[in-house]
């Protein structure tokens, strides 16, 4: 009998099963085999735009994945390094090995029992999950059960005429456990993703091609790792061809994605290399990122040239891009339709709400993305453990976190396409920084109980600095006294204090306050800034937020009948029994619910209450 049992050794199910055990719950990490655990089926990199803040918000509480990048990253890159520090992207290119030897190396630690099998239905019991049954007969006893399958469940490969079971390349699908998913009545429908072919890269010619360096500002993703301990190698960018597009176009009369093979949406911000060409055919080139996957491995990640092409065309492809013209293929690439649930089933907590117990976490909820997963296999696995052992359940709301807006767009709006996260989702991107995740969260992970003593001391430490930092800066300095000091700003005569003159083009803390600084910890010092520059805009922003918070305690019956609640159309009352949404501000997120209708909804529960 174990408190929670996660299924699925992928991005979602390491962080849902370390969640859950680090908050005390004896918890048991079944996958196909143990050689599954932590690896990295599509590009070996962390981080992004919108996701590296995913990262960082896992990390705050105590999760792997920032520690096991930290632990292989090869290359570091700040994507938009030139813009405000809202929507700056830390993302590292891993060492594939080493990324999951980090992550075997933390779950050996975890107190979390790894079991091989597949697992083919689940033991339901007065709609509440009892445990689960293995292929072998076996029964295992569980009272929570976090399901994070990836693209396994009922998972289908497509490469041209090619057909095979599966969820990667080489490794069966979930096919009993997807029609039990179905036997159940759940809302399940179909996606796709794809991934590009891999390359030799020892047949590459590099001088040919514009070389990216690793960047050498010094961060790392994890609040725990003082400094970079890999060494660092560059990538390389090169581009399509006429002659590349003209391969394309010759074969995708054979390609699933057009010939009607592949009936699940992709996703559209990490189109196929056939998509682009058919969608975007007047561009004379697109970018080609070489990645490479490891120090002491010769592979090579073409990012940006997905697609599910023949082999053959695959390689006809390839000769045409400059540099790759003798680059050999050693994996062909391929695309993956799989089976998921429709989000809008879910709680904010990712329990499915019809099944007690049941929670989903990953790419069976319909997103893409190592960290879109790792975000919800946190909350799922805190929930988890929260709903065995009777603990307070942890949610995350748009204002506190990227992972907060990801879920409330899930379970509110469901999904037509693989959900991927972006900066532009989050209308509280100014407060959400990737810098100051740990400030914004750590408070929510220590009343969680689910960090360790190093983590709390790293965050009381880290508290502590900000704070002494900032009352620091409350010393007052005039105009002239800036200009005295070598800073160039406007003689007004006015009195300001450090921490408002920061606001100030050009004038930073080194220049006006550089003895504030002893014996603070740089990454404090730069989030410290930052929070003073932003400061007029996040002032303005927390009214908007007190707003949001005091509409989301107007809560609503879960069991409230829509379709009896006069003036609502009936698309009004099919969104709002799909998302079930807890809250009249949850309901007001909702697409195509106006303001006379929750003016209705409002009363309903009102006279409902009563």
């Amino acid at each position: 009998m174990f408190d929670v049992i996660v299924l699925g050794a992928g991005h979602a199910g390491i962080e849902a099963a370390s969640a859950a055990a680090r908050r005390g719950a004896t918890t048991a990490l079944i996958s196909f085999s143990a050689d599954n655990i932590g690896i990295m089926s599509c590009n070996p990199s962390i981080g992004g735009l919108g996701k590296g803040h995913i990262v960082r918000e896992v990390d705050a509480f105590d999760g792997v994945m920032a520690r096991a990048a930290d632990a292989s990253a090869i290359h570091h890159r700040l994507l938009n390094a030139s813009k405000g520090a809202a929507v700056q992207g830390p993302r590292i290119q891993a060492d594939r090995r080493r990324y999951q030897a980090a992550v075997k190396a933390l779950m050996a630690v975890s107190g979390v029992t790894f079991v091989t099998g597949e697992v083919t239905g689940l033991d339901l019991s007065g709609g509440a999950v009892r445990g689960i049954v293995l292929a072998s007969g076996e029964r295992i006893a569980t009272r929570a059960l976090v399901v994070a399958t990836g693209t396994f469940l009922g998972g289908r490969i497509f490469r041209g005429d090619e057909r095979h079971s599966g969820g990667r390349v080489e490794e069966r699908s979930a096919g009993p456990l997807a029609a039990h998913f179905r036997d159940f009545g759940l809302p399940m429908g179909r996606l796709k993703t794809g991934t590009p072919p891999r390359l030799d890269g020892r047949t590459i010619d590099w001088a040919r091609l514009t070389e990216q360096p690793s960047d050498d500002l010094g961060w790392t993703m994890s609040a725990l790792t003082p400094a970079r301990t890999v060494p660092q190698i560059a990538c390389a960018i090169t581009r399509t061809t006429a002659a590349t597009h003209d391969v394309i176009r010759a074969h995708l009369d054979t390609s699933p994605l057009y010939s009607g093979a592949i009936e699940g949406q992709g996703p559209r911000y990490c189109p196929s290399i056939e998509d682009k060409i058919h969608r975007f055919g007047d561009r004379d080139g697109h970018q080609i990122f070489l990645e490479p996957e490891g120090l002491d491995d010769p592979t090579v990640y073409p990012n940006g040239l997905s697609t599910s092409l023949s082999a053959d065309a695959q390689r006809a492809m390839i000769a045409t891009i400059a540099g790759l013209e003798q680059a050999r293929i050693t994996v062909p690439g391929y695309a993956v339709e799989y089976d998921h649930i429709d989000p809008r089933a879910l709680a904010p907590t990712l329990a499915v709400r019809s099944i007690e117990g049941l929670f989903c976490a990953g790419q069976i909820n319909g997103t893409t993305g190592y960290e879109e997963a790792a975000g919800q296999g946190l909350v799922a696995g805190l929930n988890a453990a929260a709903h065995a052992n009777e603990l307070t359940p942890v949610i995350l709301d748009r204002a506190s976190s990227y992972i907060g807006v990801m879920i409330d767009d899930l379970v509110l709006q469901g999904v037509t396409e693989p959900y991927r996260m972006l900066t532009a989702r989050a209308e509280f991107r100014l407060s959400l920084r990737a810098d100051n995740a740990e400030t914004r969260l750590a408070g929510l992970a220590q009343r969680a109980g689910c960090v360790s003593a190093e983590r709390l001391h790293h965050q009381q430490r880290s508290a502590d600095q900000r704070a002494t930092l900032r009352q620091r800066l409350d010393r007052s300095l005039t105009a002239s006294d800036i200009q005295g000091l070598g800073g160039r700003v406007s003689q007004d005569g006015a009195r300001r204090s450090a921490w408002e003159w920061l606001r100030f083009d050009g004038i930073d803390l080194d220049l006006i306050a550089p003895d504030a600084l002893d014996g603070i910890d740089p990454a404090v010092i730069r989030e410290v800034g930052e929070d003073a520059r932003y400061a007029p805009y996040l002032e303005r922003q927390a009214q908007e937020v007190a707003t949001l918070r005091s509409e989301e305690s107007i809560a609503l019956p879960t069991d409230i009948d829509y379709a009896a609640i006069a003036g609502l159309s009936n698309e009004m009352v099919a969104r709002l029994d799909a998302s079930r949404p807890i809250s009249l501000a949850a309901a007001a997120r909702i697409r195509g619910i106006t303001p006379a209708a929750l003016s209705a909804v409002l009363l309903h529960a009102k006279r409902y209450a009563a």
